[in-house]
């Protein structure tokens, strides 16, 4: 791993229990590590579990790492010293590929499909046997011509490379970028690139302080919830809706908002950062509907 971002983005983790190490999938923040979890937790940092099991990719009911973040979670770890920006980028001398580590992966490689070969002469012979213990009344010319099969299996049995299944490590993601690239999206994935960024991120800083606790909010047509206390404890009380100060809203998406609000149960937030580098104004709107 090579080091890139903020601060201390040459220091390693480990050395301190406090630093998280925050990994990058293109302009992705992920954390790996389950004492990385558990360390971002404690500062309030919620992320979403996404990782699944290898054998049962499709199912989402217990999902594990790694934790993606927000990028306003990200952002504010680093900014408080917390965070170390890490991105998987190959040796920066001249980014050509390690001889040894090509052909340790080869070697792996070619031991799976050794493996994988014979598991599948296995699974075949298992079916003729199968097949020949189901015809034990039947003529003695189709279990004949089951013999020869099970012997040519052992003679002549080939499993095809192509289908050889391959794990996919998604802990080494982007590989497909050189080292100069992979550099720039570690260092660069942070940065605010409109105003509509740093508005979300001042906004999220700002809720943070006040010890809310924040995940996003777009299920619900907003930036984020915004939770009293732990989200594994309390619901949503918020929908922050985060607007540049001098960005207009429309009356109808004003009423939308409000409704959308009353039909879950939520106060909807318009919060907007003020002219102050740490002033931030909020706006709530409540559906009362008529008298």
């Amino acid at each position: 791993m090579a080091a890139a971002g903020r601060g201390d983005a040459g220091a390693d983790p480990a050395s301190n229990p406090g630093t998280v190490a925050v990994c990058f999938c293109e302009s992705t923040p992920l954390l790996w590590r389950a004492g990385d979890v558990r360390t971002a937790r404690q500062t309030g940092v919620v992320g979403t579990l996404m990782g699944s099991l290898a054998r049962q990719p499709r199912q989402n009911c217990r999902l594990g790492r790694p934790l993606e973040l927000l990028r306003e979670e990200a952002r504010l770890l680093a900014d408080a010293g917390r965070a170390v920006l890490l991105s998987s980028s190959r040796p920066k001398s001249t980014g050509a590929a390690n001889p040894e580590l090509v052909k340790q992966h080869q070697e792996q490689m070619d031991q799976s499909y050794s493996e994988q070969s014979q598991l599948a002469q296995q699974d075949k012979k298992a079916v003729l046997l199968r097949v020949m213990a189901d015809k034990k009344q039947g003529s003695n010319q189709s279990d004949q011509a089951l013999q020869e099969r099970l012997l040519a299996l052992d003679h002549g049995f080939t499993f095809p490379r192509t289908a050889m299944a391959v794990q996919l490590s998604t802990a080494r993601a982007g590989m497909s970028y050189g080292p100069e690239e992979l550099r720039f999206l570690a260092a660069d994935s942070l940065s605010p690139r409109d105003e509509r960024q740093e508005a979300r991120y001042r906004v999220f800083r700002d809720l943070r302080r006040r010890g809310f606790y924040l995940t996003t909010g777009g299920k619900f047509g907003g930036d984020y919830l915004v939770y009293p206390g732990d989200p594994l404890r309390f619901h949503a009380h918020f929908i922050a809706i985060c607007l540049p100060m001098d960005e207009a809203l429309s009356l109808c998406d004003l009423l939308a908002l409000s409704r959308l609000g009353a039909n879950v149960k939520k106060t909807v937030l318009l919060c907007s950062p003020g002219a102050e580098p740490e002033e931030v104004l909020y706006t709530s709107l409540q559906w009362s509907g008529m008298v």
